[in-house]
């Protein structure tokens, strides 16, 4: 075959190639507002009447028109404040920051209170109340607003709920139960959850999704069987309740500790 023939058989080849792989025409520049999402165009405009004409912060506008504060940042951020506008949104900061602070010093101020009331309760020499107390002191966790209690002893766990219920009058339907089981557990997983309803007196409604631990090969021989009803949480949100308890803690030990409030 001549170089010329060879020559057309391969400017048939690359034309038939050309013909199979198509190519989407490159954007025009001049139609960049089209391609935005139309639902936006509605919310930029009423974002920059309400900056020009009403000098609304960033936060306001987002707020207000359900869009994120980076989207509102970049419609607005070439339109320019007036000094006035500029003053009103700094005293509506203001008034905002003083609001917060006001609703924190009333907060702090009844977790106050609480403990002065646990204090009191503590200098009435009930048993069951001190007995409790320490016991929370000793197992509880550590939370501002909730009482939380994790043990795998039912008697403790028991007897700790008793202690809310007598000296709290914590109804059932404030207590949420969290079973922590292990991998042994798994077959046995709900009847295991009922025996710590049935021994703690309350409906299924307060028991909460338990959380199952796997074994690590390692530990697989080791931990099977420790705790054959794994561990229960009892939680009680109620600040003043956690708050009092640790107010009595404080009149048991003769201390103060500080951060409790905190």
């Amino acid at each position: 075959m001549s170089l010329r023939g060879r020559s057309s058989v391969a400017e048939r080849e690359v034309s038939t190639l050309d013909t199979r792989v198509r190519f989407p025409p490159p954007a025009s520049s001049d139609r960049p507002a089209s391609l935005l999402p139309r639902m936006k165009t509605k919310e930029r405009d009423e974002a920059r009447r309400l900056r020009r004409e009403q000098g609304l912060s960033v936060k306001e506008l987002a707020r207000r028109l359900g869009v994120s504060q980076s989207s509102v940042s970049l419609w607005v951020r070439d339109i320019e404040l007036s000094n006035a506008q500029r003053e009103v949104l700094r005293q509506r900061m203001r008034t905002g920051c003083a609001g917060s602070s006001w609703t924190v010093a009333k907060a702090l101020e009844r977790r106050r209170e609480a403990q002065e009331q646990g204090k009191a309760m503590a200098r009435r020499g009930n048993v069951l109340h001190a007995a409790g107390a320490m016991l929370f002191w000793a197992e509880g966790s550590r939370n501002r607003n909730a009482v939380r209690f994790t043990n795998s002893d039912p008697a403790m766990v028991s007897f700790f709920l008793s202690f809310l219920r007598t000296c709290f009058a914590v109804p059932d339907a404030k207590v949420a139960v969290t079973c922590n089981l292990f991998a042994d557990h798994v077959e046995r997983q709900r009847k295991i959850e009922q025996f710590w309803l049935d021994l703690l007196r309350l409906p299924r409604t307060c028991l909460r999704k338990s959380s199952v631990n796997v074994y690590s090969k390692y530990t697989k021989k080791k931990r099977r069987n420790k705790l054959p009803y794994g561990t229960c949480r009892l939680a009680v949100h109620d600040t003043r309740i956690v708050q009092s308890i640790y107010g009595a803690i404080q009149e048991y030990g003769a201390f103060e500790r500080e951060e409790w409030l905190m």
